[in-house]
């Protein structure tokens, strides 16, 4: 016979799990809501964010063991090939930019790039705006052409959106889009100061980069979409309804950039 007191058992037999088994299992079952609510995206840090969000009491160390046991883990970004970039400056215009990425106001200076996506039509190309402040997607398109005027309408959608004042700087790379007469014309008639990086020299537009890297990571996946249509939906999808709302950034405190433009406006009416 095992020398277990009968008052002890009975206990047991009436709650089996102890005290920290219980709030491993509650604290599981959170830690997959989060997991799951960024789709599937989120490492142990952002999750451990979101429960403090939610009101718990959980150490980041707790939060890595549990999302080990239930085996989440974090998309893996695409490593870069290892090379020296340095690159001749544009003999159009001149880096005004030149990599002074933290920006105190929304609206003072934005970048833009064109990536690809896959597709059994053919390639989808996406053109995406972004506001170096917030890091927020302030526009984008999605065209069947690499041209001008996906540039110009990803453009047009983020100066709509967003109303600039006069002088706002446009940072773009060499790429013949961004080179074009349709371009130059279209940024005079709106007032946009225009930057370029140096040609070949991806870290002269790192935050565009960035942002393509996290939607084939955390969207995209390397898969092939059988029409153009079904990826510019999946494109709407990451950056209206997750990264501009949702997706936590370090670079805005583990804020979405939505929630940061937010919590910016209150300090400044504050007076902060």
């Amino acid at each position: 016979m095992l020398s277990v007191h009968p008052s002890g058992f009975y206990a047991w037999i009436k709650e089996p799990l102890s005290h920290r088994a219980l709030e491993d299992q509650h604290q599981t079952k959170l830690v997959m809501k989060a997991w799951n609510d960024s789709g599937k995206v989120y490492g142990y840090r952002k999750i451990h964010d979101d429960l403090i969000d939610m009101g718990e009491a959980v150490s980041d160390n707790r939060v890595a063991r549990l999302a080990r046991l239930a085996g989440i883990q974090a998309q893996i970004g695409y490593k870069k090939k290892p090379g020296v970039y340095g690159g001749k400056p544009s003999v159009v215009v001149d880096n005004t930019l030149d990599r002074e990425f933290a920006v105190g106001a929304p609206d003072r200076a934005w970048v833009t790039d064109i990536t690809y996506l896959r597709t059994h039509e053919g390639f989808a190309y996406l053109c995406v705006v972004i506001d170096l402040f917030s890091r927020r997607a302030v526009g984008w398109a999605v065209q069947s052409r690499q041209t001008s005027e996906l540039a110009v309408q990803a453009l047009l959608m983020a100066i709509w959106r967003r109303k600039p004042r006069p002088g706002l700087l446009i940072h773009s790379d060499q790429g013949a889009q961004f080179t074009s007469r349709e371009w130059a014309a279209f940024l005079r008639e709106h007032n946009l100061e225009h930057s370029m990086s140096r040609r070949g020299n991806c870290h002269d537009n790192a935050v565009a980069e960035s942002f393509f890297q996290l939607l084939k990571r955390e969207k995209v996946r390397r898969r092939k979409y059988r029409t153009r249509e079904e990826a510019r939906r999946d494109v709407f999808e990451y950056i209206e309804l997750f990264y501009n709302p949702k997706r936590k950034h370090t670079n805005n405190g583990m804020l979405s950039p939505v929630d940061f433009e937010e919590r910016q406006r209150k300090l400044k009416k504050a007076g902060v």
